[in-house]
């Protein structure tokens, strides 16, 4: 009987992520993005003491479009979800996959020593997860 390869989420995280301000205004983050396909925001911390937080780009459709209110007039912190549920790069894909199944969530910030080093989401354990089993 063969041992099963262990996947980690620092296998198939994406490296490449996009953090914002709390005050910056939906418009400003929207514009600032310079990954098209991300589907969310990292909001950065205040301070050292200070959580993440997430902004999903559904919460921006929900919150914000299908409300039509001015995307320049509203801020990062109103539709942020903090802290944001956070993962650590070690950790295995199945337990992440129930940690997220937990929490009904679908991404989440990958963090290394209080530091964001990635984003996880259900789509990366399946798509290149699997695959690497």
């Amino acid at each position: 009987m063969s041992e099963k390869k262990i996947v980690r989420v620092q296998d198939v995280m994406k490296t490449k992520f996009d953090m914002v301000d709390r005050l910056h205004t939906i418009k400003d983050a929207l514009n600032q993005m310079a990954h098209v396909d991300a589907k969310c925001l990292i909001v950065n911390r205040r301070n050292e003491h200070d959580e993440y937080g997430i902004v999903m780009i559904s919460d921006i459709a929900r919150r914000v479009l299908a409300k039509d209110l001015a995307p320049d007039r509203i801020n990062i912190y109103e539709i942020m979800s903090k802290p944001a549920i956070s993962v650590h790069p070690d950790m295995d894909i199945r337990y992440c996959a129930r940690l997220f199944g937990r929490f009904h969530i679908s991404r989440a910030p990958v963090v290394l020593d209080r530091k964001v080093v990635g984003i996880i989401s259900l789509t990366d354990m399946v798509l290149k997860g699997l695959r690497n089993q």
